[in-house]
């Protein structure tokens, strides 16, 4: 049995790891509600930048555009996976990661070769270990991630991409080139709630726009809804399909950065609600160590005071000289 001095130094330590996963549980949920307010502030963009698209198609003569086009046999297929840069987050990043090996493993049953990008230093420690090939990894703004961070993932996707599976392009960090994409496709976390978060895949190109969006809601798909009704008429200069062609890759990117900021609060919910349940525990086993101390220390005392009065009770009944 453990002495109370063993007890009360675990009880010092578990303290100073409660001090942590308390101050870490407030600060996750100072975050939550400053990255809820950056996916609210992306909103009015993406809903813009949708509208113009669906009135672009709607006057195009032509909807043949790489990004938008099916390839056949498609052979190589891209997939960015989106992690956390750090840890203490419960089940956060495992959950995204089996998502993307479920999303690989789909891959190869079709015949496809899949290539790994990773956002999150999680993640590409994650391949890393396990020496799996990634080709492109972009770190360090997990919890506060910005356009800029989005655009530096999304110009090389798209260059990949319309490349083709064919074609090379050079890698992200420039020392060399790889083969082309024929397919782009992004794993990410969607916040659903405080306790909630599910880990999604969505295709990024061919584009397959789905504009009645889990997060936006923005209505029908111009591009394969018959019914999709255009209200105002534009004047485009340059034409259409011009414009079509700038805004696409604009488009992508668009949802890139939405899912980084839905990973973003995901990985925030998911810090607070790992750091509640360990500042509880640690809350809960401090008490018990406390119990088990007072227990201890209070059978020392009754053994004490027990051998006090017995040698006490051994002095007066002995004769006296």
């Amino acid at each position: 049995m453990a002495s109370v001095r063993e007890l009360r130094s675990r009880i010092r330590s578990v303290s100073s790891i409660k001090k942590i996963t308390k101050a870490q549980e407030l600060i996750a949920t100072s975050r939550i509600t400053k990255a809820q307010a950056r996916v609210a502030a992306a909103k009015p963009y993406s809903e813009e930048i949708t509208k113009a698209l669906g009135e672009l198609a709607a006057a195009s003569k032509n909807l043949n555009h790489p990004l938008l086009v099916e390839r056949p046999n498609p052979r190589r297929a891209a997939v960015l996976v989106i992690t956390s840069d750090r840890g203490m987050c419960g089940g956060y990043n495992s959950n995204v990661l089996k998502r993307a090996e479920e999303l690989v493993t789909t891959l190869r049953g079709e015949g496809k070769e899949p290539v790994l990008y990773v956002m999150g230093a999680k993640g590409l420690t994650y391949y890393t270990f396990r020496q799996r090939e990634v080709n492109g990894s972009w770190l360090g703004f997990s919890q506060r991630p910005n356009y800029t961070d989005a655009s530096a993932a999304c110009n090389h996707l798209v260059t990949a991409f319309m490349a083709g599976a064919d074609g090379e392009v050079a890698t992200p960090d420039g020392a060399g080139t790889m083969a082309g994409v024929d397919e782009l496709h992004v794993v990410y976390t969607r916040f659903v709630s405080m306790l909630t978060q599910t880990p999604e895949v969505r295709r990024l190109a061919p584009i397959q726009v789905s504009f009645v969006d889990e997060n936006y809601e923005l209505g029908p798909d111009p591009f394969t809804d018959s019914d999709a009704e255009v209200t105002a008429q534009y004047e485009f200069e340059p034409d259409a399909d011009t414009l079509l062609a700038a805004l696409l890759p604009k488009y992508i990117n668009t949802r890139i950065y939405s899912s980084l900021l839905e990973a973003a609060a995901s990985e925030s919910a998911a810090r607070r609600t790992a750091m509640k349940a360990a500042t509880d525990n640690a809350t809960d086993l401090v008490n018990n160590l406390t119990r088990q101390a007072n227990s201890i220390r209070q059978a020392n005392i009754t053994q004490e005071i027990s051998e006090i009065v017995g040698g006490a009770n051994a002095l007066a009944a002995s004769p006296s000289d």
